[in-house]
């Protein structure tokens, strides 16, 4: 018996209606645990902040004294600093970081600071790869304001991955902000945009300081970088940040890509280490002697624990943080350097 061509109709009619249903539902349920922000958007003369809770935009506009509008660069240079902490690369591992920071004694159980006036440098990488960037980022904003007010500093130093998301290169973020940036219907490097208050706050840092006589810097200096750009501290900063917002191609086409941001440059450079290239310890002098510096401090490249090399004239403080497992921090005082290891254990590192 044949069926009614209306029944036959109605049928297919039901699965498809079936089908976009479970699509959207589907995509309710991907946003609906996430939650994440704020970020806060400067719009003329109002400051609006934008969250997401359990999938859902949540806006509202704060007052105009919230946050300062206006950030100033710090010089590059400190002097008769007594004791210095420092670790790199920590890739949106928020958890992580608290534990090591309050173990080492950096923060306190509230996760205000407690370092007085000692100096904590981030050697770069704090975005990409991990799950609880804009977390980290808002603590080292607050942090920041907190260890000026007590005598000492934080210094934030931007690395490749910073470069990167500010000039749009996207192929490392976690899969939660791709999200993030779907829900707030804007690309991901416009929420670090200049028209954002963590946004403007990034374009005022540094790539390069030094304090006592330490070069704190992502990558490294390289020989190359030096004869090409001179050892002027603050030029380099000033150099570094008037391209943060320059795109790719343009600087390609200028030549500056590779001047800054090549494999020689500030935020990429490798050779410290053996399996990138084939320094000597007389190389690492020289490098120094132009520094006018004893010892250079950096992150980029992965060890499982803070490092010496070259007799103590490098050390590595990129501890594998990433992966989310496990972390140390780098301590100078009295010029001694420890480790500081997760569980807070202070490990003296040989002084040849």
């Amino acid at each position: 018996m044949k069926k009614p061509l209306l029944l036959l109709l109605f049928i297919p009619l039901l699965s498809f209606g079936q089908v976009l249903g479970d699509m959207k539902n589907g995509i309710d349920d991907k946003f609906s645990s996430l939650s994440d922000g704020p970020y806060v958007f400067i719009k003329r003369n109002r400051l609006i902040e934008k969250m997401i809770v359990n999938g859902k935009v949540v806006s509202k506009t704060l007052s105009k004294k919230k946050y300062d509008r206006k950030y100033y660069s710090d010089k590059a240079t400190f002097k008769g600093v007594e004791k210095i902490a420092a670790l790199s690369d920590i890739h949106g591992q928020y958890d992580l970081v608290i534990e090591l920071l309050k173990n080492n004694k950096i923060i306190d159980k509230a996760l205000n600071w407690n370092f007085g006036s000692g100096h904590l440098v981030i050697v770069g990488d704090v975005f990409d790869r991990g799950g609880k960037v804009n977390e980290l980022l808002w603590l080292i904003y607050k942090l920041e304001i907190q260890a000026k007010n007590k005598g000492g500093r934080l210094h934030f130093l931007l690395g490749n991955h910073e470069y990167m998301v500010l000039q749009k290169d996207l192929r490392y973020i976690a899969n939660k902000y791709k999200l993030s940036s779907q829900l707030l219907n804007l690309d991901y490097s416009e929420l670090y945009s200049d028209k954002t208050i963590i946004g403007r706050w990034l374009r005022s840092k540094s790539t390069i300081i030094k304090i006592n006589d330490n070069v704190f810097v992502h990558g490294g200096v390289s020989k190359e970088f030096i004869d090409k750009n001179g050892v002027d501290l603050e030029k380099l900063n000033t150099m570094m940040r008037e391209h943060i917002d320059t795109p790719k191609k343009r600087m390609k086409s200028l030549g500056y890509y590779d001047l800054y941001y090549g494999p020689k440059g500030l935020i990429w450079y490798r050779g410290y280490f053996q399996k990138y290239g084939d320094l000597k310890e007389v190389d690492i002098s020289r490098i120094l002697k132009l520094l006018d510096s004893k010892h250079i401090v950096v992150g980029h490249t992965s060890e499982k624990e803070v490092v010496q090399l070259y007799n103590n004239k490098i050390f590595a403080v990129d501890s594998s943080i990433k992966r989310g497992e496990y972390g140390e921090i780098l301590i100078i005082k009295n010029k001694r350097f420890f480790k500081g290891t997760l569980g807070g254990k202070l490990i003296e590192l040989p002084n040849p």
